[in-house]
């Protein structure tokens, strides 16, 4: 066989594992993006790089444990074998949770009593909250607990935050709440923010979970939707190890019907919010930033994007 013939022959057997090689490339370049324009998660997605809750030693911090959410949240984890800690203002509250869960007691107004709280937490929940239109109040609470808690964070850690139903209609307590949503968003953290309906007004055969966006109910009654307190915990809980449930926002309520036994399919069907926004996606404009409060805006910006890879 002469050397013509032998690269002739060489060369046949080699292009089609170049074609290989390059179709092979070409479809993993193809699934590079992470969201399609309308926010939903693209199906060649990375899983190495979803932001889920670790579990090989997941510990969940439970913020505002001592609440009618707080509760359940902090028996969850428990349930589901997190190393989980009870954040509370008062230490004799320590009798409420279950025997194991360690109590941490901290001021969410004031940053500097939350560093052992944060410490080494892989996932966070918040279930905190005040009612009403306080200035003060509102402020320190709905969003100044975020802002504290996230603010002594030294390394990432999964976020749950509840806030309600009705936010995005413009009050004093709500438009903190909302503030509180923004900084989340911003910190550049994994989360999901979810707007229950009101607490327990469900009938018993309303246990079928539905997910909205947009937050469209602002009638101020049940009217808005209903959901069980216990149905509350467990999708903030079971947010944090869910991939599909990252960068959502979204109204959680009850309708007629058996509870759904696998929480996946919901969080999937749901876009997410639009990247590097402050608002959940179709959330109104109503909340101009031009407008916000200098000190709100400072804060944004110092959080912004803190811990992106």
């Amino acid at each position: 066989m002469n050397r013509y013939t032998i690269n002739l022959l060489l060369t046949f057997l080699l292009i089609p594992s170049m074609l290989s090689g390059t179709a092979i490339a070409g479809s993993q370049q193809s699934q590079t993006a992470v969201q399609s324009k309308d926010g939903r998660a693209d199906i060649g997605r990375d899983p190495e790089k979803e932001k889920i809750m670790s579990t090989d030693k997941p510990v969940v911090l439970v913020v505002g444990a001592s609440g009618s959410i707080g509760r359940p949240a902090v028996a969850e984890a428990f349930r589901l074998g997190y190393e989980t800690r009870a954040l509370v203002r008062d230490p004799a509250q320590a009798g409420l949770f279950p025997d194991g869960v360690q109590v941490v007691v901290g001021d969410l107004t004031r940053a500097e009593t939350l560093h052992e709280a944060v410490d080494g937490v892989t996932g966070i929940v918040f279930t905190h909250g005040i009612g009403g239109n306080d200035p003060k109040g509102a402020e320190q609470v709905n969003y100044g607990a975020v802002r504290n808690v996230l603010s002594v964070l030294k390394a990432p850690a999964r976020i749950a935050l509840m806030t309600a139903v009705g936010v995005t209609k413009p009050s004093v307590g709500h438009d903190w709440k909302r503030r509180g949503e923004r900084y989340v968003r911003a910190s550049g953290l994994p989360y999901t923010i979810v707007r229950p309906g009101w607490f327990d007004y469900n009938a018993p055969d309303q246990q079928r979970l539905v997910l909205r966006q947009g937050d469209t109910h602002w009638a101020g009654s049940p009217s808005d939707g209903v959901v069980a307190r216990a149905q509350i915990a467990r999708v903030l809980v079971a947010s944090l190890t869910s991939p599909a449930a990252n960068r959502k926002t979204f109204e959680l309520v009850a309708e007629r019907g058996a509870a759904q036994t696998d929480l996946e399919p919901l969080f999937s069907a749901l876009p997410a919010d639009p990247a590097d926004g402050y608002d959940g996606i179709q959330d109104r404009d109503n909340l101009p930033l031009a407008k916000e409060p200098a000190t709100v805006v400072r804060d944004l910006d110092a959080i912004h994007g803190r811990f992106k890879d």
